[in-house]
């Protein structure tokens, strides 16, 4: 047998070990590579889906009415530039389709048309004729340069078919890769743990060994070569595990991407995705082996780990305050948790140590006591429980506050029971004469948007025509707002969304002036409400400040019904039965909700696996460590104790140790929770979260801490009564 398989020989003595490493890496390495193909993926889609809508700018007729093919044709005759965008809505819940036509469509670079045809092929984009064919809503858009010449009878105004994505769509798949990268760091304290628990086990064979004349820098080598062996062989389906995940997931984070940014995922597996997972893996588990080639440089940490790790946090903690980026934040994130995980062991077996002095008897003496080393003993798979635990209750307090938050914005938002999109050509004062008239008709107001510019401010943002008046907007709630924000609307106020407020830096009256064709509109801020799930900004405008030839490129009308009707009563008794577009906000919710549903799929699916991982990794150390201890367990025997009571005796000290974790990792998730929603979530999306928690979630977990413990108990329970056979014998 060669050194190799001297060393190897460790784990054919503890095989228990070899498949702790190997589940952990193939878990960590799975969730990597899943979370990493679907964002490659949907990053790809959302570059594509910006190149194509550089132009961001649509042809519209004078008239209001929407365009059709005809005006596509009328337009290419008169040598206009312009290219069909039509969206087709599948209405079932599924992702969103685009038709193009590549003939046109590089005239708006300035291309010849036969340059780069085709660049828009495949989800979500298909040829013209086909989109034509799906079933479903279709909307037709006519893109064109900024400059374009089109004819009398239309006009040019900016497209607002999507809101520009790239910037919350690389946000949001930030978020998603910020926390498997925290999976990874538990993973690697895991893999860590574990493996420092076999190096000491081993340290008498690695010293006869090295007597035998292997030097301690071939030991290193050779101990490296093995965990890169055993990285690559549990790393390797972990890989087709990731990537099956991202299969299974592909449909729900698909169409979430479609409905939030406009772009759909693309297809196929990446090499250097899977390429780059193998490398992470394998730096994971080199950083791991470091002690081989670095021992002294820890020590300091090993010496003083409370005043270092004070530091670190403390570091953290105020770049969390004071970072500009997402980048810092995730950075100044990353030293709270180091430090957070420096802190946690010493601390809590100082504590341990210390309560010895008020035990009530020799058990709770030795309890305490044999407490305090075990939370040495597992310093890496506590705090990397800890981590997961944290993260668990950050990431559910977001979750479960959007999904509160949502439903009351969106039930804001949808006033009435019904939309009415008029037909075209009807004038308004037929349409609101007939409303009037109804007898199913309570309240009604006219909704109408489009795109605008505020005075010296480039981008584009949206802006909201609203009645200050209808009965269908008092119940709105403002993040701030005047003592009587409707009425000082009505009197030339402006109200803005939280996205702009943010970004301009605006306060209570502050002066807002927004272009109007030629002319400005200025108006004292009064309001600033809650926008979510949008990256644009919006801007609302009471309607006694339209111009009266304002053709908006959306105009709906919000209905409250008296009594509870089925929809199809209300539109059988429209005057031109057919052709108006009656829209039940009950779906419209239900679609809305169904999407952001979607989109924290893969967020739990992350924590709950990593906490999972981290249960089942503290599971298989504990084990181990209670084994080695399982000897010195068995003297208990020798001082009188029964051997139920000592079972019960381990069960307890398994109790306690998983409770105490439980407990530490409150504060950390309460401050990751206010990290998320008052930091990350403003940085990257434009909007902030109310600061929420849930104990009786924490009760959970903690309910769940204590089975871990209470398995751990147990296992070493009957393995000690078991050893201690032999070795009192």
């Amino acid at each position: 047998m060669g050194p190799a398989g001297a060393l190897f020989s460790h784990y054919r003595r503890h095989p228990l070990q070899l498949v702790s490493l190997a589940l952990i890496i193939m878990l960590a390495t799975a969730l990597w590579a899943s979370v990493w193909t679907l964002t490659d993926q949907a990053r790809d889609s959302l570059e594509r889906s910006e190149a194509a809508l550089a132009a961001r700018f649509e042809i519209a007729r004078q008239d209001g009415a929407t365009v059709t093919v005809r005006d596509f044709a009328r337009l290419r005759r008169a040598g206009t530039c312009v290219t069909p965008w039509l969206i087709v809505e599948p209405g079932d819940g599924g992702a969103r389709r685009i038709g193009v036509d590549p003939l046109t469509l590089n005239c708006l670079d300035g291309h010849p048309a036969s340059e780069g045809s085709g660049t828009l092929d495949g989800d979500p984009f298909l040829d013209l004729s086909g989109a034509a064919r799906l079933p479903g809503d279709h909307r037709l858009h006519l893109l064109a340069p900024e400059r374009a010449d089109v004819p009398d009878g239309y006009r040019v105004q900016p497209f607002a078919g999507a809101p520009a994505t790239g910037e919350l769509g690389d946000s949001f798949l930030l978020n998603l890769n910020a926390l498997s990268a925290l999976t990874l760091l538990i993973a690697a304290l895991l893999i860590r743990s574990v493996y420092s628990l076999s190096l000491s086990q081993r340290r008498a064979s690695l010293e006869l060994l090295h007597r035998q004349g292997l030097t301690r820098r071939r030991l290193a080598m050779l101990m490296a070569r093995e965990m890169v062996v055993i990285s690559l062989l549990a790393a390797l389906p972990g890989l087709v595990i990731g990537h099956g995940l991202a299969s299974v997931a592909s449909d729900g984070f698909g169409q979430a991407m479609a409905s939030l940014f406009d772009a759909s995922l693309t297809s196929g597996r990446s090499l250097s995705g899977s390429l780059l997972s193998l490398g992470v893996i394998l730096l994971v588990v080199l950083w791991c082996v470091a002690d081989h080639w670095l021992p002294a440089r820890r020590s300091a940490i090993r010496r003083h780990p409370v005043a270092i790790g004070s530091l670190v946090m403390i570091a953290g903690g105020t770049g969390v305050l004071a970072a500009d980026a997402l980048w810092e934040l995730f950075l100044a994130i990353a030293l709270g948790f180091v430090g957070v995980g420096l802190l946690t062991p010493p601390i809590l077996a100082a504590w341990c140590h210390r309560r010895r002095a008020t035990a009530p008897g020799w058990l709770a003496h030795w309890r305490r006591q044999e407490l305090s080393a075990l939370l040495r003993d597992l310093a890496l798979p506590v705090v990397a429980l800890q981590f997961a635990l944290a993260t668990v209750i950050a990431v559910q307090a977001l979750v479960a506050t959007f999904e509160s938050t949502f439903q009351a914005w969106l039930d804001q938002r949808l006033q009435g029971d019904v939309y009415i999109e008029r037909p075209s050509g009807m004038p308004h004062a037929d349409m609101a004469a007939w409303l009037d008239g109804s007898s199913l008709v309570a309240h009604w107001h006219r909704v109408r948007r489009d795109q605008a510019r505020l005075e010296g401010v480039g981008p584009a943002v949206d802006r909201l025509v609203l009645d200050p008046a209808s009965p269908l907007l008092q119940s709105w709630q403002f993040l701030r707002s005047e003592r009587h924000p409707w009425t000082a609307l009505g009197q030339g106020g402006v109200m803005v969304n939280e996205q702009l407020a943010r970004r301009q830096n605006l306060a209570l009256g502050d002066t807002v002036t927004v272009r109007w064709g030629e002319a400005f509109r200025s108006g004292p801020l009064v309001a600033v409400y809650a926008d979510y799930g949008r990256p644009a900004g919006e801007v609302l405008l009471p309607s006694s400040a339209a111009p009266q030839d304002w053709r908006p490129s959306f105009v709906r009308y919000a209905v409250r019904l008296t009594e509870t009707v089925p929809i199809a009563e209300l539109s059988d008794s429209f005057p031109r039965a057919g052709e108006a577009r009656f829209t039940d906000n009950n779906t419209i919710h239900q679609l809305a909700t169904g999407v952001f549903d979607q989109t924290f799929f893969l967020t739990r699916a992350i924590s709950v696996l990593t906490l999972a991982l981290s249960a089942l990794s503290l599971l298989l150390m504990g084990t181990v460590v209670f084994r080695t201890r399982a000897r010195y367990l068995s003297l208990l025997r020798v001082w009188g104790l029964s051997r139920q009571a000592l079972r019960r005796q381990v069960r307890r000290l398994g109790l306690t140790l998983t409770g105490l974790v439980a407990a530490a990792s409150l504060l950390p998730g309460i401050a990751l929770t206010w990290v998320l929603v008052s930091r990350i979530n403003p940085l990257a999306f434009g909007w902030s979260l109310p600061m929420a928690v849930y104990p009786l979630f924490w009760l959970e977990l903690g309910l769940i801490c204590l089975v871990i413990g209470w398995g751990i108990g147990t296992w070493m329970g009957r393995q000690t009564t078991l050893e201690d056979v032999g070795g009192l014998s």
